[in-house]
């Protein structure tokens, strides 16, 4: 299952690479999520500041979006799909591997928009372990849902539309404990809930959809 994993994200990964439309078309949509935040929202009264983790993980989660429907065109035409149910890879391995592959993209997404934050919305970072915990945690979960419901959206003519709301309310605990989790290396302010309470629910929701991805993804990509 893991050797199908690495060979399915390998591929994934290849395919960016060369078509390049996570550096070329994510990137650049989710920095201008960011810039039109900075003119929507009034910087002198410190509101960005304030809100700089939500905003972040709006961005990375619209972003997540566009990445989560690339994986899942990448399959799509061609006969691609008919032709991975006929390798003999593993299901739960090709779930993996689209997985990791869409993780890759967002973790080096959340890095540039990260720094993004930090010039743009004038923060101080006072927990770095912490911001990277979350982001791990919280990527894990945003692309194991992501591939599943890409997976499920992919055989449908609609699936451009209906993907967003199918996975939007799905993904929007990671949303929350996400952002309760990063507020706290952002500011100062103590919270009721500790940030490791805010992780270990990522942590949770992740295990869930890997959990779950592993056991449907096989008979999703039969269905499609």
């Amino acid at each position: 299952m893991f050797r199908d994993a690495l060979l399915v994200a390998g591929k994934d990964l290849r395919v960016e690479r060369r078509s390049r439309v996570t550096t070329n078309q994510v990137l650049p949509f989710a920095v201008l999520i960011l810039v039109l935040f900075a003119f929507a929202l009034d910087p002198d009264r410190g509101v960005l500041a304030r809100a700089a983790a939500g905003l972040f993980w709006v961005a990375v989660l619209l972003s997540a979006l566009l990445a989560v429907q690339r994986s899942a065109a990448v399959e799509s035409g061609d006969g691609t799909r008919d032709a991975l149910r006929l390798s003999g890879l593993d299901p739960a391995g090709i779930f993996l591997g689209k997985a990791l592959a869409v993780a890759a993209q967002l973790l080096v997404l959340e890095l540039v928009l990260g720094i993004g934050v930090v010039l743009l919305y004038d923060v101080d970072v006072d927990g770095v372990g912490t911001l990277a915990a979350t982001a791990v945690a919280a990527t894990a979960g945003l692309a194991a849902a992501g591939s599943l419901y890409g997976a499920l959206a992919a055989g449908l003519r609609v699936r451009e539309t209906l993907l967003p709301l199918l996975l939007l309310p799905v993904v929007a605990p990671v949303l929350i404990a996400a952002t309760r989790a990063s507020e706290s290396a952002l500011t100062s302010t103590s919270f009721e809930v500790s940030p490791g309470d805010w992780l270990g629910l990522l942590g949770v929701f992740a295990a869930l959809y890997v959990a779950f991805g592993l056991v449907a993804y096989g008979p999703l990509l039969e269905d499609g």
